[in-house]
């Protein structure tokens, strides 16, 4: 299922679809996605209930974002009930954690009927990782970021330099597989400018966006993803200089695909420009 017609989320949030007051604040929220979980974040004796939340929630808009439910992981007691609830549901997209293979993926998206999300977070999942973007019912990759460091034995002190083949081999399936590339989570609440330097590394390595822990990472991730007005500026500029075929453009040769990313650029904000 290629997702590249429709803007990829610059923003996920997870949070917990046992916390209702989180929920409902989330309503208000400038943000892209919502993602309500059901497994890591939640109580092995509160999963009933949140799940039945998580519908509960997902019944109403959650004003212009895109809604989704974290399922639990495949082989949990709690799976099965949890795919039958979504596939129930309200909710835009479904998420798989710990996702391994392309049988999973398919098999997931078609019981639940919702565009899958799938979350790379061990080695056999990123060495499956362009099978899975491609196959049937598959809409994005999210990074796993935490369980990978885990997996592969990275120090938390390490920063991301570990990781920076398992980033780049997350974003290059995305890309076969024509779907959304979503860098993981930032761990550190009081560290603005850490999570901004983060989310400039993620952009520049292709990432469509960033998952989010918690709502103050909103506005930061969403301009650090989100174009300057310099660079829209120079998109305007370049797709109307633009006569065909091969072309210079400043200091440097520009042809359809430059215009192509030019326009993509400008509906990031919402800005049309003529085919």
């Amino acid at each position: 299922m290629s997702t590249l017609n429709r803007l990829a989320p610059r923003t996920a949030l997870f949070m917990p679809a046992s916390n209702p007051r989180a929920i409902e604040k989330a309503r208000d929220l400038d943000v892209d996605l919502v993602i309500l979980d059901l497994e890591d974040a939640v109580r092995a004796d509160a999963k009933d209930s949140a799940r039945a939340a998580a519908l509960d929630a997902v019944a109403e808009p959650f004003g212009a974002s895109l809604s989704a439910i974290r399922l639990n992981a495949i082989g949990t007691p709690w799976h099965q009930a949890d795919v039958a609830a979504v596939a129930e549901s309200a909710c835009d997209y479904a998420v798989l954690p710990k996702t391994e293979s392309a049988e999973d993926a398919r098999r997931i998206a078609a019981a639940t009927g919702k565009p899958l999300l799938v979350m790379i977070e061990t080695p056999v999942g990123l060495v499956a990782a362009t099978d899975i973007a491609r196959t049937p019912g598959v809409a994005g990759l999210i990074t796993g970021s935490n369980d990978l460091r885990a997996e592969l034995g990275i120090p938390p002190v390490a920063g991301r330099a570990g990781l920076a083949l398992a980033l780049q081999m997350i974003v290059l399936a995305a890309r076969v597989g024509g779907v959304w590339a979503i860098d993981g989570v930032f761990n550190a609440l009081d560290d603005g400018q850490g999570f901004a330097k983060e989310c400039r590394h993620g952009r520049s390595l292709g990432f469509d966006g960033k998952s989010l822990i918690h709502p103050y990472q909103i506005a930061i991730a969403t301009k650090e993803f989100g174009p300057t007005e310099q660079e829209l500026a120079e998109a305007r500029e370049l797709i109307a200089a633009f006569t065909g075929g091969a072309e210079r453009f400043r200091d440097r040769m520009i042809e359809v695909m430059h215009v192509d990313q030019a326009r993509a650029l400008l509906a990031r904000t919402g800005e049309e420009t003529e085919a």
